[in-house]
């Protein structure tokens, strides 16, 4: 029996048009892996790297034997576009590591799905096509990528199966990953190529409308899952991609990739269906968001229920520096209390609270840096009265949601009173989608009236046990997450494209 050769790599990457470059260092501060040190952390208990690499390679392991070959996986947290040289460095790694492998039988990427580059549109494509160049047609090649992928031609032309994430808060990297590997065992037993399809209406929605648990696009992840199990063995996989509006990118946009076994007219059907489906349904792709205003008033008001704020302006799992002060100061200004507000990004502040130590009181100065690391304009800085409550050097393993089981490096921490606002700052830029950012520093969630969090939407599965879904509110907020699309110079979105053109036409469907 043969005994498969699988080639593992991958570049994560969310890129934010309008945020500043993703560096080197932005990468290794996260993941930059290559070799046995790779498929040792895969294996690992709780690894530090992505949920569904790891899936991938233990689902491999637990289906038969196979002989893995792990080339280089790099991540970093979301940023703007990552520079040409770094891009260039992953890309030649993979491809000599490929080279120097020899002959594979198929090839795992795991990307995002939603880079830019300082040279390309679609890193992730051009990443995808240059493996594809290097191994030849043979080989099978797999990918798993987030659910707010930018998906372009590019891209579906070069792999034969595309698996993306189904929830929003993403809580299914294992299973996505876990499905990239069956599938995969499944392709490679049976000898036949997959067929792809993938169809984009022309909606480019913001993020805070991609929620998996509702509609509009709940019921059409829902609607492809159902109509997957209708059609039987004959369809591999329906994702359905909501698109990273930040990226600004000509293949930005809701796209809907179907890959059958064998039959080329079942997945054409079948993503234009659900294709036509999202666009009945475009109008419903709007939301409206709480102003700061409105969001003191329920922070100081006499709700028996707590409550928790999404910053949805400066969401660092976006892009977002993790440094806007508009909510904090508001709150603050306001004499709300029993306030949690985590996590403010500010290495400098961080430091200082461990300098003076636990029980010390000193004048806190978030943004002190302003004008030197300072991301944008949001940025300013802001003074207050605070109390060091405690301090943790950031090394933390995640309780709940995305990050849950999943090995942080937050570096050094601290919990700051500022008289009924309680502030956690971080030493890495990341959202605060879990309970543990607050635990760690023995911050307790089940006290607070008003929980606020610099997170977008992951949140809401990390404290879902706190809060239901009438107690989460998404604030209005400057930033460069702002989901209000027309404050935004897009250059290179596809146009017209609803909601930002709301007289748009789409002749696919059109024409049905």
């Amino acid at each position: 029996m043969h005994t498969p050769k699988v080639a593992l790599l991958g570049m994560i990457l969310e890129s934010n048009r309008f945020a500043r470059p993703a560096r080197e260092e932005d990468f290794r501060s996260l993941t930059w892996m290559a070799g046995e040190e790779l498929l040792e952390e895969a294996r690992s208990e709780t690894p530090a790297l992505a949920a569904e690499f790891a899936a991938f390679v233990r689902a491999m392991d637990a289906t038969g034997p196979w002989q893995p070959v792990p080339c280089t996986l790099a991540a970093s947290h979301p940023a703007g576009p990552v520079e040409r040289e770094v891009f260039e460095k992953i890309s030649d790694s993979a491809i000599a590591q490929l080279t120097e492998a020899g002959p594979v039988d198929a090839v795992y990427i795991c990307n995002h799905g939603a880079m830019v580059a300082e040279h390309f549109h679609d890193p992730d494509g051009e990443l995808m096509e240059r493996v594809r160049s290097r191994v030849g047609q043979e080989p099978i090649i797999v990918s798993t990528l987030d659910l707010h992928a930018n998906i372009s031609p590019k891209m579906a032309d070069a792999c034969d199966l595309i698996v993306g994430y189904r929830t929003n808060p993403h809580v299914d990297m294992i299973e996505r990953g876990e499905e990239a590997a069956f599938s995969l065992r499944r392709c490679l037993a049976s000898g036949r190529r997959p067929k792809t399809a993938l169809q984009k209406p022309p909606i480019v929605p913001a993020s805070v409308t991609l929620l998996s648990a509702e509609a509009p696009y709940g019921e059409l992840i829902n609607f492809g899952q159902q109509r997957q199990a209708e059609l039987g063995s004959a369809i591999i996989n329906v994702s359905v991609f909501g698109n990273f509006v930040f990226s600004d990118t000509p293949d930005n946009g809701l796209s809907v990739v179907v890959t059958a076994r064998e039959d080329q007219k079942l997945a054409d059907d079948l993503a234009l269906e659900i294709a036509q489906r999202a666009w009945n349904q475009r109008e419903s792709f709007s939301r409206a968001l709480t102003s700061v205003q409105q969001a003191t008033a329920i922070a100081l008001g006499p709700g028996k229920l707590p409550v928790i704020f999404s910053d949805a302006g400066d969401n660092p799992g976006g892009g977002g520096s993790g440094r806007t002060t508009e909510l904090l100061a508001a709150l603050k200004e306001s004499g709300a209390d029993r306030v949690l507000y985590g996590s403010f990004f500010d290495p400098d502040l961080a430091h200082e609270a461990h300098a003076v130590g636990v029980g010390a009181s000193f004048t806190a100065r978030f943004n002190r840096s302003a004008g030197a690391e300072v991301w944008e304009k949001w940025d300013m800085p802001f003074d207050a009265s605070a109390k060091v409550l405690a301090l943790h050097d950031g090394n933390v393993v995640g309780e709940r949601g995305m990050t849950k089981g999943r090995r942080l490096h937050l570096g050094p921490c601290a919990a700051l009173d500022l008289g009924g606002v309680r502030v956690v700052v971080i030493s890495d830029r990341t959202q605060t989608a879990d309970p543990v950012f607050f635990h760690m520093l023995g911050l307790d969630v089940d006290s607070a009236k008003c929980v606020v969090v610099k997170s977008r939407g992951h949140f809401r599965a990390g404290f879902a046990k706190w809060f239901a879904p009438d107690q989460v509110f998404e604030i209005d907020t400057a930033g460069l997450t702002s989901p209000v699309l027309e404050r935004w110079p897009f250059e290179f979105l596809p146009r017209p494209s609803f909601p930002l053109d709301p007289d748009t036409n789409w002749e696919s469907a059109d024409q049905s």
